[in-house]
C-alpha cells in the first residue's frame, strides 16, 4: 500500500505552527508496512483541497488528511468532503452525545450550536469515534483510494490514528512487513562513516536499504528491508548488523530509534551509580537540556550552572578573575577550573564545561569564531580539548553539546572495564 499525508491550514503554510503531524502519521503507517508516498501542505481553500483530492484519486492506496475540522467557519474540510463524494451532511448521535458530555460536564457551560454541528457528517462515512476531542475522524472510500479526515490538534490525532486508523487498516488490509534497524554513530563524519562501511554496503541484500541520517556529531544508520517473510527480513537484518559492529564498533553507541547518546549516557551513568553536572557557557544550557530530555535523569544527574558572563563564572563557579584576565574566558584554563568547581561545589564523581565563541562576530585578540574549549573532570583528574566547530553559531552550540556527551561517555566505558 502507497499513503499521502495532507494538511490542511493555512497556519502551517506561513510557518505560524510546525507540521509534526505528519511525522506521527508516517511512523505509525511504517510500522504497518504501508508506505507513504508522499506529505502535502495545502491551505483552507475548497477548490485547493478539491483538486489535491482528484489529484490523488486512484494514484494511492490511502489519503489521510489532518486539519479543517473545527467549529469555525475556515474550518471547511467537512464541507468539502461532502461535495467531493456528492454527500450530504447529517448529525450523528452518538457524536452529539460526546460533544454534549465534553461542552456541559467538562467545560461547565451550555453547548452552543458551533458545538453542535461538531456531530455533523458526511452521510456515507465511516465515523472514528474521538474520545479526546469533540471533532470525529471520517473514513470514506472512492474507488480504489480511501480518504480519512482527522483533527489537526495533535494528542486527537494520535488518539484516533492508534485506536483507530491503525487496527483498521491491519485487520482489512494485506501489507508487506517492513522491518528497520537504526544504528547510531558519533563521533564521525557522513563522509568518513561512508568510506568505511563501502565494500559492506555494496554488498547488501537487494531488498535491505540503507539511510544516512547524519546530524551535528552524530550519524544515524537506518536499514530498512521490505518482504513478505519477517523472520527472513529480521535474521538479514541482524545478521547485516553484527557484520557492521565489527567494522565500526568503536563509534556505534546504541541500537534503536530512541537510544540516543544521551540516553545510552544514563544507562551507563546509573549502572555504575555515578553522578554528573555541568556548568555551560557558550552552549546555554543545551548539555542540561539534552540530559535531562531523559525519563530518569534525576537518578545520575544532579544540576547545572549556566554562566554566561563573567561575573556569573567568578561569583556562582569561583573563578578567579586573574585566570580570566590571564588567559581568556575561552580558553582551556577557565574551562578546566568551571569543569572542576562546579564537579566540587556539586559533589559530583563527573562534571562537563564549556566554554567557546559560538559567534556570530569575534573581538580582535579574542578567539575565532568556532574555537571552543570543553572540559571534562572525572573521578581522577581534568581533561581537556580545543575544538574548531566553524559556523553558524548554531551549528557550533550543536556540535559542542554533542562533543562533550561523546566524551563524557568515552570516560564512563573506560571506568566500566
Amino acid at each position: 500500500m502507497k499513503a499521502t499525508i495532507v494538511t490542511i491550514g493555512d497556519e502551517i503554510l506561513i510557518g505560524q505552527i510546525v507540521d509534526t503531524n505528519s511525522g506521527y502519521i508516517a511512523k505509525a503507517l511504517d510500522k504497518i508496512g504501508i508506505q507513504t508516498h508522499e506529505m502535502l501542505s495545502i491551505s483552507d481553500d475548497k477548490q485547493h483541497i478539491l483538486d489535491t483530492f482528484a489529484k490523488l484519486q486512484n494514484q494511492v492506496d490511502l489519503v489521510i488528511i489532518t486539519g479543517g475540522l473545527g467549529p469555525t467557519k475556515d474550518d471547511i474540510t467537512r464541507k468539502t468532503f461532502c461535495e467531493y463524494f456528492d454527500d450530504v451532511l447529517v448529525e450523528d448521535q452518538a457524536v452529539l452525545a460526546h460533544v454534549t458530555e465534553i461542552i456541559e460536564n467538562f467545560y461547565k457551560r451550555p453547548i452552543n450550536q458551533l458545538n453542535k454541528e461538531q456531530a455533523l457528517v458526511p452521510s456515507k462515512c465511516e465515523v472514528l469515534f474521538n474520545k479526546m476531542g469533540t471533532a470525529p475522524g471520517m473514513w470514506m472510500k472512492k474507488e480504489n483510494t480511501v480518504f480519512v479526515s482527522l483533527p489537526g490538534v495533535p494528542y486527537e490525532m494520535k488518539y484516533l490514528v492508534d485506536h483507530e486508523i491503525v487496527p483498521k487498516l491491519v485487520k482489512e488490509y494485506h501489507r508487506p512487513y517492513i522491518v528497520h534497524q537504526t544504528i547510531l554513530t558519533y563521533g564521525q563524519g557522513e563522509s568518513m562513516v561512508a568510506e568505511r562501511i563501502e565494500a559492506w554496503e555494496n554488498n547488501l541484500p537487494s531488498f535491505i536499504k540503507l539511510a544516512y541520517l547524519p546530524a551535528p556529531g552524530r550519524v544515524r544508520l537506518r536499514l530498512t528491508a521490505r518482504g513478505e517473510n519477517k523472520e527472513v527480513l529480521e535474521k538479514a537484518v541482524q545478521e547485516n548488523v553484527d557484520s557492521l559492529s565489527e567494522i565500526i564498533g568503536d563509534i556505534i553507541v546504541g541500537f534503536d530509534e530512541g537510544e540516543t547518546l544521551e540516553v545510552v549516557l544514563g544507562k551507563l551513568l546509573k549502572a555504575q551509580g555515578k553522578t554528573l553536572a555541568t556548568a555551560e557557557s557558550c552552549t546555554g544550557g543545551k548539555i542540561a537540556q539534552m540530559i535531562t530530555s531523559v525519563s530518569g535523569a534525576s537518578a545520575y544527574f544532579k544540576g547545572s550552572v549556566v554562566t554566561y558572563s563573567n561575573t556569573a563564572k567568578t561569583d556562582l563557579l569561583e573563578i578567579e578573575e586573574q585566570l580570566i584576565a590571564k588567559h581568556d574566558v575561552v580558553s582551556a584554563e577557565v574551562a578546566t577550573a568551571m569543569a572542576a568547581n562546579v564537579q566540587r561545589l556539586m559533589q559530583t564523581d563527573y562534571a562537563l564545561a564549556t566554554t567557546g565563541n559560538a559567534g556570530p562576530t569575534s573581538e580582535p585578540g579574542k578567539a575565532e569564531v568556532g574555537v571552543v574549549f570543553i572540559a571534562l573532570a572525572t573521578p581522577d583528574t581534568v581533561l581537556v580539548s580545543e575544538f574548531n566547530f566553524g559556523q553558524p553559531r548554531e551549528k557550533v552550540i550543536d556540535r559542542t553539546a554533542t562533543k562533550a556527551l561523546e566524551m563524557l561517555q568515552q570516560a564512563v566505558l573506560k571506568n566500566r572495564i
